[in-house]
């Protein structure tokens, strides 16, 4: 039978280290820690430990045994973050005083990407490989050496960076509809994915740089010959002519989050309602939440095809003629959402394997997001007028996947969508 005998002695260890006296503090905490009934008491006996010893094996030691207990301990998160050179105690934010935000436009180097042979202007190629020069073809390497990495969530919320923009970038925005792209290289033209105005160029604001990209994976006349296909599949006869697809990177937040959600409910048996509870573990990698909110019908179906295991690392190089979409959502808010579909995700998996639970509840608080990133894939969008209306299209710039908007879009179309494993292809 659990007592408060270990919590006590705990309260009166905290104590003690708060006072100053640590003598006292450790006794009382080993002494709570011997007598522990609970993982809780064990827990916070055994961070506190760590915040009593200045020998770094023996802090990271009673560290990993919080986490290990619990995997979602903040405190303790934070410390070995500290102990790992990760997070400077100095950029630890105050969440009652948070840092002023950056000016919203201030200057930025943007680099030129010019031919060295004959000047002129080198785009990226959809090859995943090389800049190529409008002009004379001469190709250069996008090959760096690094590699894709992601970022610790928990220290980029304790220091700051999750909330704020912290990277000067170029950007300019469309005159038609408004929409807002990054500019990988300094340009005096070019035209909207969205709507196909003319831009005009802003200054520099501060944003999150990218940490990885999906280069896009073929050119426009391939996207056009898809589309083509597409159209003839659905038979569609759109009203006067289609526009060529337009290519643009478009920015997504991908999380990857664990850890564990008790929960309890009602179940009939035999005709009489009995209590069921249960500990579902969850562990989501790559948790996909769109930082655009456009095309947002579209999207549902596009995203979840890329393989984000694959993703380079980020590049401005790979901008170079392409447009990328300024993402909309901060990193904080669409950790909100990805802790949302974690959960619901969760919810549906009791309900499968339990059946139909009545008055199911449970509690997220034992969930973490434990890494992020913020990833740009590649699309080709364009739209086609029929029946005086605008519908728009979609293509993977990877799969090559089409996925648009048709008149009349039954339940036939969505079933063909559904299992047709070409996908329009």
């Amino acid at each position: 039978m659990a007592s408060d005998y270990d919590n006590n002695l705990l309260k009166y260890g905290i104590l003690s280290f708060r006072s100053g006296d640590f003598d006292s503090a450790r006794s009382f905490i080993e002494r709570a820690l011997d007598t522990a009934d609970d993982y809780q008491t064990r827990a916070e006996a055994y961070f506190y430990l760590s915040e009593l010893t200045d020998d770094p094996a023996k802090k990271r030691n009673y560290l990993e045994e919080v986490l290990a207990i619990d995997m979602t301990n903040a405190k303790a998160r934070r410390s070995l973050a500290i102990l790992d050179g990760k997070l400077n105690p100095e950029e630890i934010v105050d969440p009652d005083r948070m840092p002023a935000p950056a000016p919203g436009m201030v200057n930025a180097n943007a680099d030129r990407f010019t031919c060295s042979k004959c000047g002129g202007r080198m785009v990226y190629a959809p090859d995943g490989v090389a800049l190529v020069c409008e002009y004379c073809q001469r190709t250069q390497s996008m090959a760096n050496g690094k590699t894709a990495g992601e970022q610790d969530f928990f220290v980029a919320m304790a220091s700051g960076k999750g909330h704020r923009k912290p990277v000067a970038m170029q950007t300019f925005q469309c005159k038609g509809c408004g929409a807002e792209f990054i500019l990988g290289a300094i340009e005096i033209s070019a035209t909207c994915a969205y709507c196909g105005s003319a831009h005009i160029l802003r200054q520099s604001r501060e944003l999150a740089a990218p940490d990885s990209i999906l280069p896009l994976g073929f050119d426009q006349r391939e996207a056009s010959r898809r589309l083509v296909a597409w159209v003839e599949k659905h038979h569609i006869e759109p009203e006067g002519k289609v526009e060529a697809p337009r290519g643009l990177y478009l920015p997504v937040w991908t999380f990857n989050i664990l850890g564990s959600i008790p929960w309890n409910g009602m179940v009939i048996k035999n005709k009489r309602l009995v209590p069921v509870s249960g500990t579902e573990v969850l562990s989501f990698n790559d948790l996909v939440v769109p930082a655009s909110r456009k095309l947002t019908s579209l999207l549902v179906k596009v995203l979840p095809e890329f393989n984000f295991s694959v993703v380079a690392p980020y590049d401005a190089r790979f901008l170079a003629g392409w447009p990328a979409e300024v993402y909309e959502t901060a990193m904080s808010d669409a950790a909100l959402e990805a802790r949302r579909l974690a959960v619901e995700e969760v919810r549906r998996t009791i309900h499968s394997l339990h059946g139909y639970i009545q008055g199911l509840q449970y509690t997220s608080t034992a969930i973490a997001v434990d890494t992020f990133k913020l990833v740009l894939v590649p699309l080709w969008v364009t739209e086609y007028l029929s029946g005086g209306v605008t519908y728009r299209v979609v293509i993977n710039g990877v799969t090559g996947a089409v996925h648009g908007e048709t008149p009349n879009y039954g339940l036939l179309d969505w079933l063909e969508d559904l299992f047709d494993p070409d996908n329009g292809r």
